[in-house]
Parts: C-alpha cells; structure tokens; sequence
C-alpha cells in the first residue's frame, strides 16, 4: 500500500463553496413538509434527543432480552446448554438480518423517519407478547402440551423483536447523523460525537439496489467496447446537484463501461438519467464504494463474533462459577452490566484523553485513521476471546483439582473473574464497534446510508449464524467417545 493510501476516503465529493452563506442547510435535507430546511430551527443535537430515546428504548428491549435469553432458555423452557445458545446465535443473527430489508425500505419508499415510525410500534407488540409467555398461569404448566404452546409464545415474541429491530436499528444512527450538514464544518466536527454517545431529512432518490443492478447490466452489455482514456468523456449530466456528485476513480474500470455513451442516441436530451443501458458517473461510484467497502466489511465479521459469545456461551460460562461476593448473589446475565459501565467509561476516555493524545503524534483531527481505530479494535477483541480461553482453561483445571466429575459443575471460582474480560471488550467496542457505525455512514454514498448501515448489521448476523454453525462443530467434533 504506498503513502497515504490508508487516508483515502471511499467518498469523493465535490465541496461546497464554503463562502456561501444561507440560513438553509446547503447538504440538501428538507424539513417534514419536503421544503428547504432551516439551520437554525431543524436538525442538530436538539432533534437528535428524541432519535437517542428512541435508540435508548430500542436497546433497552433489544438487551433486555439478549442478556438474559440463554438463562431462560435453560432454566425455563429446559433447552441444553448447546441448544439453547444456537438458538440465542440464530435469534441474534436474526436482529442484525432483518435490518438489511429495513435499510432498503428506508432508502427506497420511506425514509428513515416514517421506517423508524412504523417499524417501532412491533417491539412494543414484541414485549408484551413475552411479558404473557413469562408471567400468565397458562404457561406455568408443566405439560407437553402447555410447555409447546408457551415455547410457540416465546419465540413468537423473540421474531417479532426480530423484525422490529429491522425496521430501527438501521435508521436511527443514519437519521441522527443527517441532523448535522456535511457542509458546514461546525455542524461536520459535531457529528462525529453523535457517533461516539451513540429533524432533517433527505430526500428519496431512485432505489439503490436498482442503481446497482442498471450498472452491472449496462457495464455487461458494453463489455466489447473499449473504455475512453480520458475519463471526463463519460456519461454525467451537468444538471445534477454538485453535492451529490461523486469523482472518478480507476479502481474497478469494467465497471466504467457502463457510463460509456456508445451511440449517437445516448446523450442528456434522449437518455433518462437512470438507464439500464447507460448509467452517470455517480453511479457507477457508488458501486465502487461497496465494493471497496466489502474486505473491510468482512473483519466486522470477526469482531461481531465476539460479540455474539457475549450473552450466550459467556454468561453459560457464569452459570458455572461461584456468583457469591460476600454476602451477595450475582445473577449469571447481570454481569453483562459491568460490559455496558466499560462502555461508558472508555467513550469519555477515548474522546478526552485518547483522540488529542493521538492528535500529536499523527496531526489528524480525529486522532486516529479510521483504519487505526478499527485495528486497535480487532486486537482487543482477539484479547478479549484469549482470555475467556484462558479463563475457561482454568474453571476447568479448578473442577479437576476439586475431584468433580461433570466439568460443567459449579466450580469454587469467583465470578468476578470475568470482570477484565468485560473491560477490555468494553475498550474493543468503543474502538471497534462505533468506529465501525461511523465509517458505513462516512463512507456511503448519499442515497444508500441505511441500506449501508444494514451492511454494518449484517456482518453481525453472519457472525451470530457463524457462532450457531461452529456450536453445532464443536457439539459434535466432542461427544463423539
């Protein structure tokens, strides 16, 4: 990789004339009424309020039934340990699949407000179902019959859950974010805190998933023709809005073939701007942009399924450890609370002391790259796995020394010994984990931020399902003799 390669952004856009003044956004967002916004009465951390009570409950719902799943999942409906955390990996892999309909929904017909609104409501429909299925008499039967129809209860609210986290999780960071303009460099600096503590709108474009298919069709159909040396002979039309305008690049150039004008036809006045035989500039980047997201896309997966262990075969691994401390009882899931107080604190550590010590030595406003931040983040995460290794290693050395013949016994061992592991994640997700939700936004383009925010999402449905695939391995790779 040669210098300053790592600082390249995916996004190239032309700037704003930064002389202009108005008392209207210069990004392009509108108000409610689909009119120019105003700075001074839309947008900025005053309607960014509602949108984090609206993430505060979607995460409340969301970990309120995470964290304690896999206990209940044994304790309750009586699944084995291995069953019940595929099920918890297969449910959370749901959560993070669904939002990839979301996003496109968001994008394409909604938008991110009105996809917020209408998703929102199903986790309240979500909980109640749960709340019957765990408190009405009906379901404290014993049963077959009475522990089907309470097993169908619970995990009809677990998929409803499910599809409302579709609807939620991808809009909500997006549609903070678009309260600050990315042309005013105040408003810019400031987004990137919305970021790390957790209206204006856009307007709807043509769908991005048809976007991305009329250019591969359109490059595929042109795939004879020879591509001009100067890149300024491509399709783009000089009445679309600069700041939307995204600058050529020559990575990926087969794709360029789709921005060829190849017949005398082809041309601003006969072709409409969105074709599946000739496609803009800005198009044909926007696919690029995906495509040079996609390896960087794919570490997610490993740092995802970290998390994915957390409230499944880690608090299974609580389950079997000494929970007293002196005179007090820890519950197995609520450990998960010392993870979240972590969080808390490394986010002011990370903004107050981290980012201007970082500032010195590498005179970056932010501190650290993007790549840096993510890196620092992986390695953590691989930190965080070797020492529940570890940690694991030993409850079971424990329960060998004290002569028990099922490792999976309560061991003489104090809970608390999970506590530096719950640090140092915590550390990995303020690096990692909302250094990875502010790079799927920065490095979007403009008409895909939901659908890019569900990528992010993705990536942890696949590490949840991966976790589910690599439970069953190890089921049976160890009871074979």
């Amino acid at each position: 990789m040669e210098a300053g390669d790592e600082e390249r952004p995916l996004l190239h856009l032309h700037p704003s004339p930064q002389g202009a003044t108005s008392e209207y956004t210069r990004d392009g967002s509108v108000d409610i009424n689909k009119q120019p916004a105003l700075k001074h009465s839309t947008g900025k951390w005053r309607a960014c309020f509602l949108i984090l009570g609206v993430e505060f409950c979607e995460c409340m719902a969301f970990f309120t039934i995470s964290k304690n799943l896999v206990t209940y999942l044994t304790a309750v409906l009586h699944e084995s340990k291995v069953t019940a955390a595929r099920n918890m990996s297969a449910w959370v892999g749901a959560c993070f699949f669904t939002p990839l309909f979301g996003g496109f929904i968001a994008d394409t017909y909604w938008g991110r407000y009105w996809t917020i609104v209408g998703f929102f409501p199903l986790y309240v429909v979500a909980m109640v179902v749960l709340i019957a299925s765990a408190s009405l008499p009906i379901f404290s039967t014993s049963s077959d019959h009475g522990g089907s129809v309470h097993r169908a209860f619970v995990y009809l609210g677990m998929y409803i859950a499910a599809i409302a986290s579709g609807g939620v999780k991808p809009c909500t960071s997006s549609f903070g974010a678009d309260q600050f303009d990315t042309n005013d460099h105040a408003e810019l600096v400031t987004k990137g805190s919305f970021f790390s503590w957790v209206y204006r709108f856009r307007k709807m474009g043509v769908s991005p998933l048809t976007s991305i298919l009329q250019v591969v069709v359109a490059a595929v159909r042109k795939w004879h023709i020879k591509l001009p040396d100067d890149s300024s002979l491509l399709y783009e039309p000089s009445g679309t809005d600069a700041s939307y305008k995204i600058e050529h690049t020559n990575e990926f150039r087969f794709f360029d073939k789709a921005a060829i004008v190849s017949a005398p036809s082809d041309n601003e006045s006969t072709v409409p701007l969105c074709s599946w035989r000739l496609c803009t500039v800005t198009q044909v980047e926007e696919l690029k942009m995906l495509l040079r997201m996609s390896p960087i896309w794919a570490s997610f997966v490993i740092v995802y399924a970290v998390d994915a262990q957390m409230p499944s075969t880690l608090v299974e691994q609580r389950m079997f450890m000494d929970n007293r401390v002196g005179s007090f009882t820890i519950p197995p899931a609520s450990m998960s609370v010392v993870g979240v107080i972590s969080c808390l604190v490394w986010v002011p550590i990370y903004e107050m002391a981290l980012v201007p010590l970082a500032r010195r030595f590498t005179g970056k406003e932010k501190g650290f790259s993007q790549a840096q931040r993510l890196g620092i983040g992986l390695a953590l995460s691989m930190l965080t796995m070797v020492y529940a290794a570890l940690l694991e290693t030993r409850r079971l050395a424990v329960a060998e020394a004290s002569g028990m013949r099922d490792p999976d016994a309560p061991v003489p061992m104090s809970i608390l010994w999970q506590v530096p592991l719950h640090v140092v994640h915590g550390a990995a997700q303020v690096f990692a984990g909302v250094g990875a939700t502010e790079f799927f936004y920065d490095q979007s383009p403009e008409t895909m931020k939901s659908l890019c925010a569900a990528l992010g999402q993705l990536a942890l449905a696949f590490a949840s399902y991966m976790n589910s695939l690599l439970l069953s391995i190890v089921a049976v790779a160890t009871t074979r003799r």
